[in-house]
């Protein structure tokens, strides 16, 4: 057996691998015997047919299976050897049409085209800048979210006549044409020369207003159209009001307290708001935590420079999931898949060169943190604590064993971003709630 590695560029090249009849005669006669043993051929008792018969009719079947048993496994542990990174898998060059005659040939050459990487390297120095992004909670998201809560488990009331913020059940109509639809318009949603219009109303009265009114986003917000119905409007309308909605926010009382934070958790308006406070920093610290890992490894993955042998990727992900997918997925979702394979190939050579682990004990910790957050306002904290371990190893067992995969990567991750900041320049900023939505929108 011959194999030679032919590198047409920095990032691709062709595997020739020749074989001669040493290679797999052997093998190929050893199966013939084992077939001859069990076959059941008509006219011969089990085990008694002429191994020539059994060669005539399952020959080329053991040649063909056993050569391709030589070829994964010669592949396999070529590329095992190099140096090099190979990505996806390698592609064989198709030959053509009856190329190969496998009754009589001796000698087989067979190609596969590869891609890969020479190396990662990332300088895990002060040269590398980064942020660490921390969100301040302050008064004034304490307060919105104690109002929304306050609306959220307040009393539904249907008054006579309508004020501003109430929400308002009636018909829709265009007065030129056959457009009609019945909706609750919040009138929160709406501007306030707009919502004017609909303060001071009672049942059966009718609204009439300009298309040319109501701003672009309204029509989607507040009277629920679609994008297809809002690009369509024009001209007057209508809106006849059937019944009036109103919320009287909740007291802060016990009761109320007990509804968001469980029996007896704060007994005081002031426990209540520092719990809030709290409940809220903890939410942020999370979301800003996640913000600055994938900021991280932006700059990781930017620093890094390298060179995707992106046509042969492509190609790979195309055959890889055949049927699956079209050319035009594959250039759509591609730049993102590019980035995340250069952010694993970054995360496993730190971890590599670090020794750096995920073991089982962090994956099943990380497990019960994610089904803590996910039962964390159902109030159902004991019962769940009780059967944890029952949750985790069903999860963790789930989707043939890729969930318990996917753990483990997110675990090495983690503790390649906590080790990649101890080392380089992290400069921590605090930021305020709209300044995160802002950087969010970037």
């Amino acid at each position: 057996m011959e194999i030679t590695l032919d590198k047409h560029s920095a990032n691709q090249a062709s595997i020739k691998i020749t074989l001669n009849e040493a290679d797999y005669q052997p093998k190929v006669d050893a199966k013939l015997k084992d077939y001859a043993k069990k076959a059941a051929i008509k006219g011969f008792r089990p085990g008694k047919a002429p191994i020539s018969m059994v060669k005539g009719m399952y020959g080329v079947s053991i040649l063909v299976d056993e050569i391709n048993a030589i070829l994964g496994e010669s592949l396999n542990t070529y590329l095992k050897e190099q140096p090099f990174r190979i990505l996806g898998e390698p592609l064989p060059v198709a030959k053509e049409d009856n190329s190969i005659d496998w009754k009589t040939q001796k000698g087989f050459d067979f190609e596969y085209r590869i891609g890969f990487v020479d190396s990662v390297a990332v300088a895990l120095d002060k040269t590398t800048k980064g942020t660490k992004y921390s969100i301040k909670v302050d008064e004034k998201l304490v307060n919105e979210t104690i109002d929304n809560l306050k609306s959220q488990y307040g009393n539904s009331t249907n008054p006579e006549v309508s004020e501003a913020n109430d929400n308002i059940y009636g018909d829709l109509n265009a007065t030129e044409g056959d457009f009609s639809k019945t909706l609750s318009l919040p009138l929160s949603k709406l501007s306030k020369k707009v919502a004017a219009k609909f303060i001071g109303l009672s049942k059966d009265a009718v609204v009439e207003f300009e298309a040319k009114e109501v701003k672009k986003e309204e029509w989607s917000e507040a009277f629920s159209l679609t994008d297809e119905e809002a690009a369509e409007v024009k001209g007057s309308f209508t809106f006849t009001v059937k019944n009036i909605n109103r919320t009287e926010p909740a007291t802060l009382d016990q009761d109320f307290f007990d509804k968001i934070f469980g029996p007896e958790t704060v007994n005081s308006e002031e426990e209540f708001t520092t719990k809030v406070k709290e409940t809220l920093q903890e939410s942020y610290d999370r979301e800003s935590k996640v913000f600055t890992e994938e900021e991280l490894k932006k700059v990781l993955v930017e620093k890094a420079n390298l060179d995707l042998p992106d046509s042969f990727l492509k190609e790979w992900l195309l055959k890889a999931n055949e049927g699956k997918v079209s050319e035009a997925d594959v250039e759509k979702e591609y730049p993102i898949y590019a980035k995340q394979l250069i952010w694993s190939l970054i995360s496993n050579q730190v971890a590599k060169d670090n020794n750096i682990q995920a073991e089982h004990a962090d994956v099943i910790e990380k497990t019960k943190e994610m089904i803590r957050e996910q039962f964390a306002s159902s109030g159902l904290g004991s019962q769940m604590e009780a059967s944890m371990d029952m949750f985790v190893d069903n999860y963790l067992k789930g989707n043939e064993g890729q969930n318990y995969m996917n753990m483990l990567t997110s675990v090495q991750n983690e503790k390649v971003l906590a080790f990649v900041q101890e080392k380089i320049d992290l400069v921590e900023k605090t930021i305020t709630i709209d300044e995160f939505k802002e950087l969010l929108e970037k």
